[in-house]
């Protein structure tokens, strides 16, 4: 079961300011293409939205099936939409198609992983496109006024909750304590700045993160949502072995990608890279447990804030 968050409401909504609309429509099981019901339900979107634009369109599925078959249904379920789309609505030039498959967090109930969701922007909201995905405008160079008086913006500071309530999938309650200095340093860090996300664990040889680890993702999701103009790397390394052979690395960024998107994060604000272990804190062989732990690291480089 997807965790949720038992928190005052003002602390853990994503301001609706910012927020950009969407629509989902659900499939049967290994099925690309829509039943009668949701056919009718989507044309009438459709004719609802003739003139919003659409910025987004993400595929999913449930966990049955093998991950190559999953991630080609995923596909085809986004091409089955946006085919008819395309000549319907106004489409953003750099708008992305994502297939995830079954990389996401899952919810108990199968039929609500088999979907789509098209992210898109209402006509009234439509001058403020660029402030709602968070892109921000080109700087326009000016000569100061030979009197002017320089000032500094001082960015309001962003409180945060100090704790999540994990709903557990036996229906028992987990408490997870954030770390507020942590979340506070990466909004308020420069571009080009990197920061560790400790504790960040993943079960061995995997990219599946330990379910001690969730909170760390969720830390990072807030501060996305309470810094919208925020742009971020996610960038994964590894320890102990000098070849990279499945990719783990870049397997474990996207992990933490395909959440954050998963979680209505616009895809535009993020990228994901690999580095193996190309990049050691400590050189490789290391030495004992604490230098492999410290390689063995997921990394927030700030591209933009």
């Amino acid at each position: 079961m997807k965790p949720v968050l038992v928190l005052l409401l003002t602390l853990f909504c994503v301001n609706v300011f910012y927020a950009q609309e969407q629509f989902t429509v659900y499939f049967d099981s290994n099925k690309s293409d829509l039943t009668v019901k949701e056919k009718q339900r989507f044309v009438h979107w459709i004719a609802e939205n003739k003139n919003n634009k659409i910025v987004a369109i993400h595929g999913f599925t449930d966990e049955d099936g093998t991950n190559g078959f999953n991630d080609t249904l995923a596909q085809k379920r986004v091409n089955t939409i946006f085919n008819s789309v395309k000549d319907q609505i106004k489409i953003r030039e750099d708008f992305k198609t994502r297939s995830f498959g079954e990389s996401f967090t899952q919810s108990k109930k199968k039929a609500e992983n088999r979907r789509v969701i098209i992210y898109y922007i209402l006509e009234k909201d439509l001058v403020r496109e660029n402030e709602i995905l968070g892109i921000k405008p080109e700087p326009v160079a000016q000569q100061p006024e030979p009197s002017a008086v320089q000032s500094t913006e001082v960015k309001p500071e962003i409180e945060y909750p100090e704790k999540l309530v994990f709903e557990n999938p036996n229906g028992s309650t987990s408490e997870f304590k954030l770390d507020r200095a942590f979340m506070k340093k990466i909004g308020e860090a420069k571009k080009g700045e990197k920061l560790k996300m400790e504790n960040l664990n993943f079960i061995i040889n995997t990219f599946a993160i330990v379910p001690e680890s969730r909170g760390k993702m969720y830390e990072l999701l807030l501060v996305l949502q309470k810094n919208p103009f925020l742009k971020i790397e996610i960038q994964g390394h590894l320890c102990c072995m000098p070849t990279d052979r499945l990719d783990l690395s870049t397997q474990r960024a996207k992990a933490v990608y395909n959440f954050l998107v998963a979680n209505d994060i616009y895809p535009g604000r993020l990228s994901y890279k690999g580095f193996g272990s190309t990049q050691p804190i400590y050189p490789l062989p290391e030495k004992d447990e604490k230098e492999r732990a410290a390689n063995r690291r997921v990394e927030i480089l700030i591209v933009d804030n």
